[in-house]
């Protein structure tokens, strides 16, 4: 092989690996949804779109907001490039050597803050402008006491965030797909042994009932956290990993993981603000809005988890890998690709379930009338933003990938001042789809810019004026064959809309051929 060709052929392989892994990512995160939606649809039956459920979602916010700042979402994405690249460079050893380290830093900064905030929890949650300053004082009491256990569950988290980041560094990404199912599992024992107060029927055999109500499913949350990081223990072990009691703050990989970690706070922290001023918002509607909006989101999140974040996750190694060779061609490829997939297969999958969504909503939880239109108004409002949902997850990869993390801060800022801005405009006349719609413009901003600023770096990363026809009139024959069977099957109503569905996407299939073969080069 000559030295000319080794790259290329490198490459290859490589670009197959990710292929491989955003199938596998997306197998798991697809099994990861269908148990949430299970989930959702037994807690939805039992509770129905009333005050638990808004007392539920609302008492999450802080919890998460704590874990995606440190050990979630802020830490991983900037952990994954440095522990990529001392891999690269250094070997495995290295990468456990900068992994404990950060890992204990990371810990004792949860723990801290979550102590802090179980103190205080009655103070950030009636406060105006707080968590939830509309519910009522008893509703309220009961937001602080599921916050409290809640933080348990955020401590779990804060270990079981990073072993998902030290193990997608090391290209595993099976045990890391696996444990958000793991994580279902658990709330979907909370919710059907836990909380219920007559056990359910399975069969011929009747489950038991611990009778535990809305704190039955905070139990399940937490259950589930300590089977997402036990799933993953095993991967620690095959990678030989070695555990060192060191802060370390000196160590270079630690001050560069810090470096990188102080933009990423900020910009994950205006993303979880977003949801709690939503709540904020909502909690101020009527009775209903703050859990229709969680439903809302819960829908989007399905297509928007399985396709793009399965992409953003398998193609970060290899993105931050690219960057560490100064492969800018390789690097620019990658995302190009990734941008035309995205588009090819999102933008037809959120016109296909605005389409159909009403029939399997009211099919799936028992609303009532008022709350199913809730839920599915709120559901079209953030599948309006698929597109910009998923263009984002690779974007903001992108630059984390090179290592800068203030261009993506700026563009969350600037989608966070979005989602004020339009939801205070928004939200009295429209209830909460005006929430979701701003939140459909804000995020689609924010991935607008991001994309703006590669396009500078690497002109022809959105190069898709060829498929924009071949797209379009894919799109369009094939909502309007789902809108037919749709409204001429005659079948029940959600048995039409599953067969709109799969008609739609069937007939999809050849105008996307092109993109499917990205697909599996990437």
């Amino acid at each position: 092989m000559t030295s000319a060709t080794a790259p290329a052929t490198r490459s290859a392989a490589r670009l197959s690996h990710v292929a491989r892994s955003s199938l596998l990512i997306a197998v798991f995160f697809g099994l990861d949804k269908i148990l949430g939606l299970v989930r959702q649809v037994i807690i939805g039956r039992q509770f129905g779109v009333g005050p638990e459920l808004d007392v539920f979602n609302a008492a999450n916010n802080l919890p998460d907001l704590l874990f995606a700042l440190i050990s979630g979402g802020a830490l991983a994405v900037a952990f994954i490039p440095v522990l990529s690249e001392a891999m690269e460079i250094e070997g495995r050893d290295a990468l456990w050597a900068v992994f404990s380290r950060v890992a204990n830093l990371a810990f004792l900064i949860t723990g801290g803050l979550a102590l802090l905030l179980a103190v205080f929890a009655g103070n950030v949650v009636g406060a105006q402008f707080g968590v939830a300053p509309g519910f009522s004082p008893e509703m309220q009491a009961l937001v602080i006491q599921l916050m409290r256990l809640d933080l348990i569950a955020t401590l779990i988290f804060s270990l079981s965030g990073l072993v998902s980041a030290g193990l997608q560094s090391n290209q595993h990404f099976l045990l890391p797909a696996l444990a958000p199912a793991l994580y279902d599992v658990g709330q979907i024992f909370g919710a059907v042994v836990l909380a219920p107060q007559a056990g359910y029927q399975v069969g011929g055999f009747q489950l038991p009932a611990a009778g535990l109500g809305i704190h039955g499913l905070v139990y399940g949350v937490i259950l589930g956290a300590a089977m997402h990081l036990g799933i993953q223990i095993p991967g620690l072990l095959r990678y030989r990993f070695k555990w060192s009691a060191r802060l370390g703050l000196q160590h270079p990989g630690v001050r560069k993981v810090a470096r990188l970690m102080g933009p990423r706070i900020l910009t994950i922290g205006t993303f979880q603000l977003i949801f709690v001023v939503q709540d904020n918002l909502a909690s101020r509607l009527n009775v209903g809005s703050v859990t229709s909006l969680a439903y809302g989101w819960l829908i989007m999140q399905v297509p928007e988890t399985i396709i793009g974040t399965a992409v953003g996750i398998a193609i970060l190694p290899t993105l931050a890998e690219h960057f560490a060779r100064g492969d800018d061609a390789g690097f620019a490829g990658s995302v190009a690709r990734a941008f035309r997939v995205l588009i090819a297969l999102t933008a037809p999958a959120a016109a296909l379930l605005m389409l159909a969504i009403r029939p399997l909503v009211q099919v799936a939880f028992h609303f009532s009338a008022q709350g199913t239109e809730l839920v599915v108004w709120a559901a079209r409002a953030y599948l309006l933003g698929l597109v910009g949902q998923c263009l984002l997850e690779v974007a903001s990869r992108a630059f984390y990938a090179r290592q800068d993390a203030r261009t993506p801060l700026f563009a969350s800022l600037a989608n966070l001042t979005a989602f004020i801005t339009v939801s205070l405009l928004l939200f009295r006349p429209l209830g909460p789809m005006g929430i979701a719609l701003a939140n459909t413009l804000a995020f689609s901003l924010e991935a607008g810019i991001l994309i703006f600023f590669l396009a500078r770096m690497f002109p022809g990363v959105m190069s898709l004026a060829s498929s924009w026809i071949r797209l379009g009139l894919g799109s369009a024959f094939s909502i309007g064959l789902a809108y037919l069977v749709l409204t001429r099957l005659p079948a029940p109503d959600y048995l039409a809309a599953l067969a709109a569905l799969a008609a739609g996407a069937l007939l999809l299939i050849p105008f996307v051929r092109p993109e499917l073969r990205e697909l599996a080069r990437l």
